[in-house]
């Protein structure tokens, strides 16, 4: 009796020990599934990074195989998302991702959603093991680039180039490309009329500086186009050209001047006060017509005035049976336009006149005083005369 109970026992342990065994042997882990654990995405990459909403592009998805000598198949890659829609077509067949490999998936996709930060997944599936999953995300931003102008004229005078200071700004948080800025308007011309930018990187601010010559009142039209990845975007402004004085440009003016007679050639001398907010330069002098220049001071070159500067001046010149003369005071803006302003300065009168004037008794009562007094000394004579005898 007591061995039957013996091999009893004994056959309830193997058993036991067997169907351990078999436990065991089910919950092994599979080597595929050992390799596809080791399956991970190595990157993922949009173009362009930031989506304005509705621009398309692409999401490109790199897949790496950690492996490193186990090859891998998987069978079917897609992308869902609410906000980014997929236009490219699945990827449905199988395909083997050897030891240390890497896959790209690129998926053609537009952006449906509005302003936001979303997240499409991405999910690859293995022929004998669970699916891989991944959260790519994606920025969609309405903020178009910026053009400013940092300093224009007050007003613009007809027929004078004038420049205008702009500038480019990228408040994205993407690269643009391929910026461009047109000017135009009826009545004017533009140097340039087309200025390109290039790549505005994020955060960046380009200088754009062009000169404008308006023959009329008009509106200066400036359009800013650029590309966010391959779609085309772009940003207008409108800039009034009026005509009138500018409050800010140089204003030289002519002051202390004294006039000076040496053997017929007449010497003026003074000075120069710049009385506006801007430079005056290549400031000349020089006396028109009815004066003749004469040597050595034909024309005088005071040069560049700042605001608030002066200078002083010679010109010489020969003048007949004038009393006046203009002087003629040009100067250059920052932009070579040419501008003149005319004075009139009081000259005394050339010859025997002038000597006249200069003892500040008029001829003819002279000439009067002279027969008088040989009048008087001629009768004294006769006079003295007659009482002798």
């Amino acid at each position: 009796m007591k061995t039957v109970r013996l091999i009893s026992l004994i056959c309830l342990i193997l058993l036991a020990g067997a169907m351990v065994g078999v436990v065991a042997a089910d919950y092994t882990t599979p080597e595929s599934i050992v390799a596809a654990d080791k399956v991970y995405v190595s990157g993922a990459t949009y173009d362009p990074a930031v989506f304005f909403p509705g621009d398309k592009g692409t999401l490109t998805v790199d897949v790496t195989n950690g492996n490193t000598v186990t090859g891998i198949v998987v069978n079917h890659a897609s992308l869902s998302s609410d906000t980014l829609r997929t236009t490219s077509r699945p990827y449905d067949t199988s395909t083997s991702l050897g030891p240390a490999q890497k896959q790209s998936f690129v998926y053609s996709v537009t952006a449906d959603g509005l302003d936001g930060t979303y997240f499409p997944t991405f999910s690859l599936s293995f022929r004998d093991a669970d699916s891989l999953y991944y959260r790519a995300m994606v920025r969609i931003d309405d903020t178009p680039i910026e053009l400013t102008i940092l300093d224009k004229p007050d007003t613009f005078s007809q027929g004078k180039k004038k420049t205008i200071y702009a500038q480019v700004a990228n408040p994205r948080e993407n690269t643009v490309k391929n910026v461009i800025l047109d000017v135009s308007g009826t009545g004017i011309t533009a140097t340039p009329s087309r200025v390109f930018v290039g790549n505005v990187v994020s955060g960046a601010r380009i200088p754009v500086n062009f000169s404008v010559t308006a023959d009329q009142a008009t509106t200066l039209y400036l359009v800013l186009n650029y590309d966010n990845g391959d779609n085309p975007h772009t940003v207008n402004m409108d800039v009034p050209i009026t005509f009138g004085v500018d409050k800010k440009q140089a204003n030289p003016v002519i002051s202390n001047v004294l006039v000076k007679s040496d053997a017929g050639t007449y010497h003026i001398t003074g000075d120069v006060n710049n009385a506006g907010l801007e430079a005056a330069n290549t400031v000349m002098v020089t006396a028109l017509s009815p004066a003749v220049p004469q040597d050595p001071y034909k024309t005088y070159v005071v040069g560049a005035l700042k605001p608030d500067d002066f200078g002083s001046f010679e010109v010489t010149f020969t003048a007949t049976n004038t009393e006046s003369i203009p002087l003629q005071l040009s100067y250059k803006d920052a932009d070579g336009n040419v501008y003149t302003a005319l004075q009139d300065v009081k000259i005394p009168v050339s010859g025997a006149a002038a000597d006249a004037k200069s003892t500040g008794l008029p001829v003819i009562p002279i000439v009067a005083a002279i027969v008088v007094l040989a009048v008087f000394i001629g009768g004294w004579i006769i006079y003295l005369r007659k009482n002798k005898k």
